[in-house]
């Protein structure tokens, strides 16, 4: 194994968008909870395919459609390792996390939930990981119960322990909260839904590029994310299934590619993973999502989640000294952002002020609007760290906000 990428201006230096100005400022960027940005090398996998590979996969006998399908499929290999999955096949590619949860909900949720049966899911969640569940609950006649948090941004194992009930058929958690930074504990909570029998799925969108994931480890019986969350391109992600859980579930859309054979009296449908992959796939995201894997890789997690943590412990440090702001989210445990209101200071006013002197923020509810209800705020101010970012970023942010304070 070649010798892992620690040093910060070499890492910061593969990404090209970070030399750039904004409105006359070097840009800082903290929105990565929002969309990472890329570097060059998964700039150039997708550069590379279209340049010398494009061509549609799976079923052309020619040279660039067996180059194509190699690359694609390789990826999915590559998918399998990074996340500890049992077999390639049970790797399924989406359109992202949203994709991916709207699969699970539409497949195998519709032929699990029945009338008075019920989905728990948490108060933490993201719109995508509510809105299909109750869609399904509309559908279906069942209930969407919702696993209450503390004023810090936690869960309560026991009530959680409580809130599941011989009609729970179905759990889906946030693995990591988009607007909070909580790292839910996954491992304890899938292990108590299994000793009663309930499958559980874990939206792992803002986890993956944080920390490690094992979904043998975690037991996880379906685990999804995206690629543009971990330096790769939007427009593609991964649904991860237990091989016995995908094989039962009907197909989620239909086309090429998922089928055995079509007559018009008679569809067979094809084996995994491409039972649910009808259509052409978005073959260079997929490539690019590799590539995003191999930088990943080329750190390594141990400098990752040192680095972003250090970051996060910093950025709390010199930011509560502000008056007058408040942090929302406080869980023990935390992936790295912050998240917090000024008082007296709308969020959205906060971030067009911080964009005039270079540093990309996300304000707003960030698609948790019950998250929001419950602080009984309108939305926040969201810095969320990457691998490339540094500490005089966050004085630039802390300085910004100072500039912000200032002009109110």
């Amino acid at each position: 194994m070649s010798e892992l990428l620690t040093d910060i201006e070499a890492i910061r230096a593969q990404f090209p968008i970070l030399t750039r100005e904004v409105n006359g400022k070097p840009l800082v960027y903290l929105d990565n909870g929002a969309t990472s940005q890329k570097p060059q090398s998964v700039i150039d996998a997708v550069k590379h395919y279209y340049e010398y590979e494009n061509s549609n996969i799976h079923r052309g006998v020619h040279t660039l459609s067996q180059e194509a399908t190699a690359a694609y499929e390789d990826v999915r290999k590559k998918v399998q390792k990074f996340i500890n999955a049992k077999h390639d096949h049970e790797i399924i590619f989406t359109s992202g996390t949203t994709g991916g949860i709207n699969l699970v909900a539409s497949s195998f949720g519709a032929s699990l939930v029945r009338r008075g049966d019920e989905i728990l899911i948490t108060a933490m969640e993201h719109h995508s990981n509510i809105v299909p569940w109750q869609m399904l609950c509309e559908r279906r006649g069942a209930q969407l119960k919702v696993l209450p948090i503390s004023k810090e941004g936690e869960i309560d194992i026991e009530e959680y322990k409580k809130l599941i009930g011989p009609k729970t058929e179905l759990i889906s958690l946030v693995h990591v909260s988009n607007s909070l930074g909580t790292i839910n504990p996954i491992k304890e909570m899938i292990a108590i839904a299994h000793a009663q029998n309930i499958p559980v799925m874990i939206d792992g969108a803002q986890a993956i590029h944080h920390t490690p994931v094992d979904v043998q480890e975690l037991d996880a019986d379906f685990y999804v994310f995206s690629a543009h969350k971990m330096y790769g391109p939007t427009g593609v992600g991964v649904l991860y299934g237990k091989e016995e859980l995908l094989n039962d579930m009907p197909p989620y859309q239909g086309g090429g590619d998922m089928i055995k054979s079509v007559t018009f009296e008679k569809t067979t449908y094809n084996e995994l993973p491409h039972k649910f992959e009808a259509g052409t796939p978005n073959i260079a995201g997929g490539i690019g999502l590799g590539a995003g894997i191999d930088f990943i890789n080329s750190i390594g997690f141990d400098f990752i989640q040192a680095h972003e943590a250090e970051l996060s412990r910093f950025a709390v440090s010199q930011l509560r000294d502000i008056k007058g702001l408040r942090f929302i989210g406080t869980a023990k445990e935390r992936a790295g952002l912050v998240s917090f209101v000024l008082d007296g200071i709308h969020p959205y006013d906060t971030g067009v002020i911080l964009d005039k002197l270079g540093i990309a923020v996300r304000t707003g509810h960030h698609c948790t609007q019950p998250v929001m209800n419950f602080f009984e705020v309108p939305g926040t101010v969201r810095a969320s760290f990457a691998v490339y970012n540094t500490k005089q970023e966050v004085v630039k942010l802390v300085e910004g906000i100072d500039r912000v304070k200032r002009m109110f």
